[in-house]
């Protein structure tokens, strides 16, 4: 069996990638089992390089906050801003500290110095505007997108102005008290005045597009494409927030679920540009329903993956990546049973296989799912083999 995987594993490079599809797929996600370690960026890194000389990709969007990633691609457009701003201002997560991330944003600055606008690399944050600990006001997106209606189409078509959006939002403070993550009597998302918002957003947002054919000739494309991103994550904040003033059981299900359908309705956004390099966590990108454990409970809702894959079918692709050591966090080398075993027995550092190619080699007895002693890292599950397009397999990955 070693053999066999042998022969069908090749190098991480961006011809290996597309010779697992009939027909370029528009939108390529990368996954990744963990966060907070920089190996499997650096790879995506090199991928999206090759991808972008070879294959004519011009997008990457991650696991980030897709308000403030406009920062981010302001910057690599225009040169707007210095580095430092954008990585501390740009990202959420933490992911601005990342050393990975910033060769990102400081490479596609110097690829598109100098090149026409129609051939520069775009960047996108894909995530709501959200934290583990709390979601973000939708204060930045409702009034961004009542400014440009507001510029641009008669304000007696308009629900209210935006001095009555102001007065309703109140101060930031009482939409992110962390609090309420934990205690819905905390969240502000109930109140008069949210679902007040609600109503104004969904309005707001009836309006853009009623009046798209007239806004496409008076503003420019990318100012209607970020004021379309504006609508999606003041209406998304606005029913995170109503759902997280829930106290029903299955109130943290409805949470995980709507920020994997604010992350569909960014990608398949995105998808409209084409092609599009994406890269997240492998539970964001999978076919599978994601799940997890929190707050004593098990959490089932279907991924950001699984809802794209439902509307674009054969047009999106979906690598995993497997780890075979992380050692600083205690994941050793995984017993030669698991699915990870048998690809740690390959030679190359990193390497690329076709899932179905993989399933064959493995035969008849499906390998078991690995442990991992540490919560971070999720390891792949082998009943998913089908529903993936491929494997990237990283042998050992170290602390960064």
């Amino acid at each position: 069996m070693a053999d066999d995987i042998k022969d069908i594993a090749h190098a991480v490079e961006a011809a290996s990638v597309m010779g697992l599809f009939p027909s370029p797929p528009r939108m390529l996600a990368l996954g990744e089992p963990t966060h907070g370690v920089d190996a499997p960026l650096r790879l995506r890194n090199a991928l999206f390089r090759r991808l972008v000389e070879q294959e004519g990709y011009r997008t990457i969007t991650i696991e980030s906050d897709c308000v403030a990633g406009l920062l981010v691609d302001h910057h690599v457009t225009t040169g707007a801003g210095t580095l430092d701003e954008v990585m501390e201002q740009g990202f959420s997560h933490g992911l601005g500290a990342s050393a990975a991330n910033r060769e990102l944003v400081r490479w596609m600055r110097a690829f598109n110095e100098g090149r026409p606008a129609p051939d520069r690399l775009r960047f996108a944050g894909f995530d709501g505007p959200l934290e583990m600990a709390h979601a973000a006001s939708p204060r930045e997106s409702l009034l961004s997108l009542h400014r440009l209606l507001a510029d641009h189409v008669d304000t007696g078509l308009l629900p209210c102005t935006a001095e009555r959006l102001d007065r309703l939002l109140g101060a930031d403070d009482r939409w992110t008290d962390p609090a309420a993550m934990l205690d819905p009597s905390v969240s502000f998302g109930r109140s008069a005045e949210a679902g007040e918002l609600r109503l104004l957003a969904d309005d707001l947002g009836a309006l853009l597009d009623a009046w798209t054919p007239h806004l496409i000739t008076v503003a420019s494309r990318e100012a209607f494409e970020r004021t379309l991103l504006y609508a999606r994550a003041a209406t998304g904040l606005l029913h995170y927030h109503f759902w997280m003033a829930d106290t029903s059981p299955h109130r943290l299900s409805r949470l995980v679920g709507l920020r994997d359908q604010m992350m569909a309705g960014n990608l398949l956004a995105l998808a409209e540009r084409g092609p599009v390099l994406v890269h997240a966590h492998n539970s964001h990108l999978q076919r599978d329903p994601s799940s997890m454990r929190m707050g004593g409970r098990r959490l089932e809702w279907w991924s950001a993956g699984a809802l794209v894959n439902a509307r674009l079918g054969e047009e999106y692709a979906f690598l995993a990546t497997a780890f075979g050591t992380m050692r600083h966090q205690g994941v050793d080398v995984p017993p030669p049973g698991t699915l990870e075993g048998a690809l740690y027995t390959l030679p190359a550092d990193a390497c690329l296989l076709g899932a179905s190619e993989l399933a064959g080699a493995l035969g008849a007895t499906a390998p078991e799912r690995r442990a991992s002693p540490y919560f971070g890292y999720a390891p792949l599950d082998p009943a998913h083999l089908d529903r993936i397009d491929g494997i990237v397999f990283m042998k050992d990955v170290p602390e960064d």
